[in-house]
């Protein structure tokens, strides 16, 4: 007999389910304070429906995508639980729609209130880096080359070159992690 969908699961449900060990459900529950489990007597965990979600979509940054767990984190931060939910259920229009939200909700900066591309900048990892999109996802079609004037990129084409620069070297330092 199978369980109701809002029923709630036990650890070995979940690892079952999500083809994790137990041990890794009770580590992430360190790692990641969203996981909340009810905890009954004795310490037996019953996880939520939304639990096991963010899970999956955890599970799915973690092995699938070789994100850190410090970059899940980082994840989960800048765009909440419900990303990584969209995320593990392969749902890319809510995630396209939580990342349009995300994007409309920063305020459009005027250029004097834009931050600066340095030369530095262009070397290594960007100091900042506002509106960091997922895998491309929340592009407007405006985003591309703007022309520049005389024989000097424009402040647009240099973020942009570093925004590629950026994306090839996290390319890279997975590809390095999976040699």
């Amino acid at each position: 007999m199978d369980k109701s969908p809002d029923a709630f699961r036990t650890i070995s449900e979940v690892a079952e389910e999500l083809d994790l060990p137990q041990h890794v459900l009770r580590f992430w529950e360190t790692r990641f304070t969203q996981i909340k489990p009810m905890k009954r007597g004795g310490g037996r965990r019953y996880y939520r429906p939304q639990d096991v979600e963010l899970i999956k979509g955890i599970r799915y940054m973690l092995y699938d995508q070789g994100y850190t767990i410090k970059g899940v984190q980082k994840l989960l931060r800048e765009n909440g639980n419900q990303f990584l939910v969209a995320i593990g259920n392969g749902d890319l229009s809510a995630v396209e729609a939580i990342a349009q939200r995300k994007q409309a909700d920063a305020a459009p900066m005027t250029s004097a209130a834009q931050p600066r591309v340095d030369d530095e900048m262009l070397v290594g990892e960007p100091k900042a880096k506002p509106n960091r999109r997922f895998f491309g996802l929340g592009r407007s079609d405006d985003d591309g080359p703007v022309a520049a004037d005389n024989s000097k990129l424009s402040r647009d084409n240099r973020a942009l070159l570093q925004e590629a620069l950026f994306d090839l070297l996290e390319c890279k330092r997975l590809l390095d992690q999976v040699r």
